[in-house]
């Protein structure tokens, strides 16, 4: 189920475009030396890949507990019908709850710090605001951090925040060289494709927890990490 982090942030990246776009063409580069603003760049990554590492080294234990108490099928299931759920429902009915109010003023001191960063060019500014941007609120980072829970482990919870960061990284990057890519137009054509890849990732994970007995996909024993049955030759 690795291979779905890459996909789902591959996808998602075109949903960043529009939320996180703005914050990487504002990022401080230096716009005279291309050399030096690709390493430039890199380090804004390298933050947000460190910001989801963290994220999904929590979850990741999450996801561990229950597989410890026997619930990693259930937990599977009830996941993948989350995602699905998740990218059915129109922003705007999530709009009407603020979810983040308990975290706010958490947010309110990220975004507060992360605007800080914009005037200095330094590579721990580049770092910091990579960092902070990875722990912003994302609808399409939550679809992602059900799938570490998943993992029934941290350290592939761990990998499969990163596979996921990574595959955001391609489009994040062109953003700060192409502007028309947040042109309305563009962005409301390539959106439409988010819910059915996050559906098609859902339905996975529900078949999954399933054991339906088919190979790679539906396995009759959903433990891919752990051997269950010790062998005594």
């Amino acid at each position: 189920m690795l291979f779905s982090a890459f996909i789902l942030g591959l996808i998602s990246s075109l949903h960043c475009v529009g939320m996180c776009g703005p914050i990487a063409m504002m990022l401080p580069v230096d716009r005279q030396n291309e050399a030096k603003k690709v390493t430039q760049i890199l380090t804004y990554h390298l933050g947000r890949l460190t910001a989801y590492a963290i994220i999904g080294l929590i979850f990741g234990l999450l996801g561990r507990g229950f597989f410890l108490a026997g619930l990693q099928q259930k937990m599977s299931i009830i996941i993948g019908v989350i995602m699905i759920i998740v990218v059915l429902i129109p922003e705007k009915k999530f709009a009407n709850y603020n979810f983040s109010k308990p975290v706010y003023r958490i947010i309110s001191k990220i975004k507060s710090n992360l605007g800080a960063q914009f005037k200095n060019r330094s590579y721990k500014s580049l770092f910091t605001i990579g960092l902070l941007n990875g722990f912003l609120p994302c609808g399409m980072v939550y679809v992602a951090l059900f799938g570490a829970i998943a993992m029934q482990s941290a350290s592939f919870g761990v990998l499969y925040m990163l596979l996921f960061g990574i595959g955001t990284i391609p489009l994040m990057t062109i953003v700060v060289y192409v502007d028309s890519l947040l042109k309305l137009p563009f962005r409301n054509k390539i959106q439409k494709a988010i819910p059915y890849v996050a559906v098609i990732i859902g339905v996975l994970f529900i078949l999954r927890g399933l054991g339906l007995g088919i190979p790679y996909i539906s396995p009759s024993n959903v433990s891919l990490f752990v051997q269950q049955t010790p062998n005594c030759h």
